[in-house]
């Protein structure tokens, strides 16, 4: 049976790839999933064909090539008649090879990017026979096509009684390589007296006074945010997806490049779009105050229909 070959990074690609592949029209038993292993993929994924991948960090050209070897041997062995990815560097292993092959290639820019495309769409672009799609109408093309945005399940919904916050999660994606200092030492003396889950990723955070836990499987950290009365995290695609699916409005604090916490500033512009969008709220680590986490655990978010994301060549999918 022809199989669709969904590849991506793992944290906020590998959801944005996820939570899109119903409204590409790929049922499930028609998909083959590359992606790393970790909590949220082992979590997610289950259930579902999945060849884990060799972790390979932003512009890591080794880690990159391993992976386009292992793309190479599943083009050869397996029927495979589409390629689709979210990013970042999984992308540019597998689509150009994809399409020199002549199966459909398509590559669909992280709602990251809110002003143009990321270094690895850059790449991919080069590719006339790699179709291009961006989620933002305000910086489509005709090599860019908009075909929707996977924030468009969501929209603002009530706001509740003022409540003391009991329950909180933070969540800081599991990125080696970057800490999220700033964050941690302005929360934690807000969240004292609060049961807290940390997911901190893979780096030592005691000096902080918390217990930090480096991943969380998804399911269990969507039961925790379901359960929270408040969810922070940073500005990742990812986390902040999961916690507006369950209905929160989540504070979202961006990481930044000149603070070593990311390789650029592109979680700004997730968290100016889903503030725009009444999601979340957007705040940088000095702005935390009791007050505006109140405000955020009073807030909610929910889900409402999305159309169809129709992939260039593809046949019409359902509507969801």
């Amino acid at each position: 049976m022809p199989q669709t070959l969904l590849i991506c990074s793992g944290g906020g690609h590998l959801k944005q790839l996820f939570t899109l592949a119903p409204r590409l029209g790929i049922a499930p038993e028609d998909q083959l999933w590359a992606t790393f292993e970790n909590g949220l993929s082992t979590s997610l994924l289950a259930g579902r064909r999945v060849v884990f991948i060799p972790f390979a960090a932003p512009r890591d050209i080794a880690s990159t090539a391993r992976i386009a070897r292992i793309v190479r041997r599943l083009l050869g062995t397996e029927d495979i008649e589409r390629v689709v990815s979210t990013g970042a560097s999984p992308a540019v292993a597998a689509l150009p090879q994809a399409a020199r092959r002549g199966v459909e290639a398509h590559y669909i820019e992280s709602a990251a990017r809110a002003d143009g495309p990321s270094l690895s769409g850059r790449i991919v672009a080069r590719f006339p026979r790699v179709r291009t799609y961006t989620q933002y109408p305000a910086w489509a093309s005709e090599r860019w096509r908009f075909r929707g945005a996977i924030f468009d399940a969501f929209e603002p919904g009530p706001v509740r009684a003022t409540a003391p916050i009991r329950t909180a999660v933070v969540s800081l994606g599991t990125q080696d390589g970057y800490g999220f200092d700033r964050l941690l030492s302005a929360l934690a003396p807000l969240l004292a007296g609060v049961e807290v889950l940390w997911q901190t990723g893979p780096r030592d955070v005691s000096a902080h006074g918390i217990a930090g836990r480096a991943t969380v499987p998804h399911a269990e950290l969507a039961s925790a945010v379901a359960e929270a009365d408040l969810v922070v995290s940073h500005a990742g695609v990812g986390a902040a997806v999961t916690a507006i699916e369950a209905g929160k409005c989540p504070v979202l604090v961006p990481r930044l490049a000149r603070h070593h916490e990311h390789v650029d500033d592109h979680q700004v512009q997730i968290a100016a779009e889903l503030a725009r969008r009444g999601l979340a709220i957007a705040a940088a680590p000095e702005a935390l105050t009791g007050r505006l986490l109140q405000d955020a655990a009073s807030r909610s978010s929910r889900t409402v229909g999305a159309g169809a994301f129709l992939l260039d060549g593809a046949p019409l999918a359902r509507t969801v």
